[in-house]
């Protein structure tokens, strides 16, 4: 089981996609037990094919045909995104309000580890962690209200990302549970 988030559709009345759409899309590439999550980009489904890259490739390219947006997509295995979750190191902070976790999932592990020049700009309450190709952010004050967004991350450490808030991903993890024991 995997999942797959896309980064930037149905945003502002942009690259606007249907979920029903999506899905009859991802089902002609020969995907199965497909499931969207809100309307943001987020899929779970299962596939034959293992190499998480030929399935971002497979889902880009699917994209930009069927739909005209050249749109960047992550996949993760459920297993991967477990991992995630279980390594969050926020989450052994028990003082912290868990609605003010957000995770940036990279495309790949960066090449530039460039964490101390974001921990510069990140406000004094705010805090951050990179572990392997993922992005950890506590921002009490709001995702909204950060500096810490995905474009700097992405800028900073030189790879394509896509940023989730902590209920999203924990309710996909949920969802692939779900999937796999039917």
């Amino acid at each position: 089981m995997y999942v797959a988030v896309l980064r930037g559709i149905n945003v502002s009345g942009r690259h606007l996609i249907k979920m029903e759409a999506l899905r009859h899309a991802l089902q002609l590439l020969g995907f199965q037990q497909i499931t969207t999550y809100i309307q943001s980009g987020n899929m779970i489904f299962h596939s034959d094919i293992t190499d998480e890259k030929t399935l971002e490739n497979m889902i880009s390219n699917m994209i930009l045909q069927h739909f005209g947006y050249d749109i960047p997509c992550i996949v993760i295995h459920r297993d991967e995104l477990d991992h995630i979750i279980n390594q969050n190191p926020l989450s052994a902070q028990l003082d912290k309000d868990v609605t003010f976790f957000h995770v940036t999932l990279l495309a790949e592990k960066p090449k530039s580890n460039d964490i101390a020049t974001l921990r510069e700009k990140k406000h004094p309450e705010e805090e951050i962690f990179l572990v392997d190709r993922t992005v950890y952010l506590y921002c009490p004050n709001g995702y909204g209200k950060t500096k810490l967004t995905n474009n700097l991350i992405e800028s900073k450490l030189k790879v394509s990302a896509t940023t989730r808030n902590w209920k999203t991903l924990q309710e996909l993890f949920k969802m692939t549970s779900q999937t796999v024991h039917k």
